[in-house]
């Protein structure tokens, strides 16, 4: 496809959404990020669409530094929701990297700092709206696995979402995404293969496993992880499984990788807090990012 038709394809699939009267505010906004981003990047002109979608969660900002940027973007000067959480950045870079445009969401915003599930979804739907065809997601989780310790890293296999709540929920709009999206296959296993890939390549040991995702923002109890247990989870956070969902509802195929920064309540000595969190999510940080890059190789 030329690339006057590919933008032109972009901006009326943006315009016939926005004309949609199902169309939620959450979808308006990304939208209007999506216009925002093409404008002051001006990607047409650049002849640039990105291919791959990363976000940085908790104290996994460095990635972004690893690309050869073309543009970096502070959120609010494309109107996608501010991360008021340390060690998340808020900046959108725009580049390349292995051979592949990337766009790189250094943060991202949560259900618990008082957003509903939709607005958690707006920076990936506006890159999905961009027709970006893949999202890596990448989080700080708290390991139940016996097998994890802190530092290590899991591919997640699948999610059990415990947040009570949907980004999907309300008027569906169809030129986004079919009203009830299968996820049976939420994370796209030639992704997920992928990342086994890079992971072989670089050496470094790569779990499977099931992220299951709470409300937040306190820490779950002993009792909560135990249950937690029962239902299959070999980690437990407070994100990215809002934006799987919309990324999926929008045909994004979506590889994520958990950091397991700590042990989940009860398993470990001592009690949590947040800047265990983001010290080790920063030390296993640089083999997050060289697991990402070599992947953007790796990947279909």
């Amino acid at each position: 496809m030329e690339a006057t038709d590919r933008f032109d394809a972009v901006t009326r699939r943006i315009g016939a959404i926005e004309s949609d009267p199902a169309a939620s505010p959450g979808v308006l906004h990304a939208c209007l990020s999506a216009r925002a981003i093409l404008r002051q990047a001006r990607l047409a002109e650049h002849d640039w669409l990105p291919e791959v979608a990363v976000v940085l969660g908790s104290g996994l900002s460095g990635f972004e530094q690893r690309v050869e940027p073309i543009i970096t973007l502070p959120y609010d000067t494309v109107g996608l929701p501010e991360p008021t959480v340390p060690g998340h950045r808020g900046v959108l870079v725009l580049g390349t990297l292995r051979g592949r445009r990337v766009a790189v969401l250094a943060g991202r915003v949560h259900f618990y700092e008082g957003h509903d599930l939709a607005t958690t979804a707006i920076a990936v739907r506006a890159m999905a709206l961009l027709g970006t065809p893949v999202l890596l997601a990448s989080n700080a989780a708290g390991g139940l696995n016996p097998a994890f310790r802190p530092g290590d890293l899991m591919a997640i296999s699948d999610h059990v979402n415990l947040m009570g709540a949907n980004p999907l929920r309300g008027l569906n709009v169809d030129a986004l995404g079919p009203r009830f999206p299968d996820m049976t296959r939420a994370y796209d296993p030639d992704v997920r293969a992928a990342f086994a890939t890079a992971a072989q390549r670089l050496g470094i040991p790569l779990h499977s496993g099931v992220y299951l995702a709470v409300s937040g923002p306190t820490y779950e109890t002993p009792a909560e992880i135990r249950a937690f247990g029962t239902l299959g989870a070999d980690a437990v956070g407070m994100s990215t499984v809002p934006e799987v969902i919309a990324a999926r509802h929008a045909g994004m195929r979506v590889g994520a990788v958990s950091v397991i920064t700590n042990l989940a309540a009860g398993l470990g000595a001592g009690p949590l807090s947040h800047e265990d969190v983001k010290e080790v999510g920063a030390s296993a940080g640089s083999r997050l990012a060289s697991l990402f890059e070599s992947t953007l190789e790796a990947l279909p």
